[in-house]
């Protein structure tokens, strides 16, 4: 089990894809779905995320099809970016996904994102316009993106912030970090107004919403200039603008060109 290359012969004008699932009926599922467009020519299926690099290199696909689920971190994305240099146009299969993620993966050159519930004309209708050039992201998830700042934590804040996530407690952060207790609640402290969080369960949260390779970002209510380049495990983050996204409403999916 690992990666399975496809030997189809199509033409130069076809759109090659891998697929990427743990799951074999899904990548069945695909398979039978992509063999129904003419212009879709599945080259490879990766079933073991650790071999997904090398599978993009060695298929060079124009897209790839990624299955995220909780076997496949985000922040196996960031290593992609650093690990392949083909220029794959990369679209995510969710069951579902934050704002603050959504802007996360973008960051790191995702094309699109697509929600498990969808159904399979959506899912083609997605890869032809990526494959075209175009982003595809839903309207709720492209309306927060206006209203997100940055907010840069040092290496220390970033990795408490990540214990504070997985339920560690002071004392066992002070282990982890190799530092005292009350320095543990220095940094706390920082951390509670740089977020706006008002107690630990909402900064954990944060950090569950948002950590990627040690990075998060947040959604601001205020406008604010556009993020610059993504800095490399330099960590960002923003506080959420909880009001806004209540009110926010599920609208038809649209499509972003390349700028």
């Amino acid at each position: 089990m690992g990666v399975y290359c496809m030997h189809t012969g199509g033409s130069a004008h076809m759109t090659r894809i891998l697929l990427y699932s743990a799951v074999p009926v899904v990548t069945k599922g695909f398979a039978v779905l992509l063999s129904a467009v003419p212009e879709f020519e599945l080259v490879a299926v990766c079933s073991n995320e650790q071999q997904l690099s090398k599978a993009i290199t060695a298929a060079s696909p124009d897209l790839a099809l990624i299955d995220l689920d909780d076997e496949t971190p985000l922040d196996r994305l960031f290593e992609l970016r650093r690990e392949v240099s083909a220029p794959v146009r990369i679209v995510l299969w969710v069951q579902s996904i934050s704002p603050e993620l959504a802007y996360q993966t973008m960051r790191l050159g995702v094309r699109g994102i697509l929600r498990k519930s969808l159904g399979g004309d959506v899912i083609v209708k997605c890869l032809q316009k990526v494959s075209a050039g175009e982003c595809w992201f839903e309207e709720a998830l492209t309306a927060s993106f206006a209203s997100i700042r940055t907010v840069k934590l040092t290496q220390r804040e970033s990795q408490l912030l990540s214990l504070i996530s997985r339920g560690f407690k002071n004392k066992e952060i002070a282990s982890a970090l190799l530092i005292a207790e009350p320095t543990v609640k220095v940094y706390l402290s920082r951390l509670f107004r740089k977020v706006g969080a008002k107690d630990r369960l909402a900064l954990a949260l944060y950090g569950l919403r948002n950590i990627i390779t040690g990075q998060v970002s947040v959604l601001s209510g205020a406008p604010s200039a556009a993020p610059g380049p993504l800095a490399a495990r330099l960590p960002v983050l923003v506080p959420e603008d909880s009001g806004r996204r209540a009110r926010a409403r599920p609208q038809p999916l649209v499509m972003r060109s390349i700028a």
